[in-house]
């Protein structure tokens, strides 16, 4: 199960979001401490819990998806777990370390999916040292760094021209006053000049 489905999660849902699937196996294995720390939860072992919660969290990521069961019924993957329970109950297997599991799932996913697409709010975080560990660790695939830009000279570099075929010329600077002023660009009778007129050097 933990091949199958966690490695759908980490390219699906948890993809280039290493440290959110750790954070979710951390997040799961607490509560299920906590859990077990309650009498009526109790249960020695925890391991198959952990396992069914990353397969409940699977099961809320891919709803629509089809799953067979030993080649006798197929069901959407929605009511996958609650089948697994199903089965344990009918071939005599606990059901206490599955009934954990979902719980532990079913929490994760509210506090993370749930909730903050009802009221916009996250309650669930992933915490800063966990992405620090993953950085530190080089866990999962680095992401991807944007291009950047290049400062170091201008965008364009060249000669512009008019509308029309005339060259515009540099401005020239002005002796005179410090301004600098702009040569005027040569009327051309033929057609297409888009602009007729007399033109006016700035500040004068």
């Amino acid at each position: 199960m933990i091949a199958r489905y966690g490695v759908q999660l980490e390219s699906g849902p948890f993809q280039r979001r290493t440290a959110d699937f750790l954070w979710m196996m951390i997040f799961g294995a607490l509560t299920l401490l906590a859990l077990s720390a309650i009498p009526f939860f109790r249960s020695p072992f925890l391991g198959m819990s952990l396992v069914f919660m990353l397969l409940y969290v699977w099961s809320r990521e891919f709803p629509t998806a089809n799953i067979n069961i030993y080649g006798l019924v197929t069901l959407r993957a929605f009511y996958f777990p609650w089948a697994i329970l199903g089965l344990d109950v009918i071939f005599g297997s606990p059901i206490m370390p599955d009934l954990l599991g979902i719980i532990a799932g079913h929490l994760y996913y509210f506090l993370t999916v749930l909730h903050p697409l009802a009221t916009g709010k996250i309650l669930l975080k992933t915490p800063m040292w966990v992405h620090k560990l993953v950085m530190r660790w080089r866990i999962g695939a680095p992401t991807a760094t944007p291009a950047q830009p290049d400062n170091s000279g201008a965008t364009f570099r060249g000669r512009s021209y008019r509308v029309g075929g005339a060259t515009a010329y540099p401005a020239q600077p002005d002796r005179g006053s410090g301004v600098a002023t702009t040569n005027p660009v040569q009327p051309d009778n033929g057609s297409g000049v888009a602009f007729r007129g007399r033109s006016y050097r700035l500040g004068g």
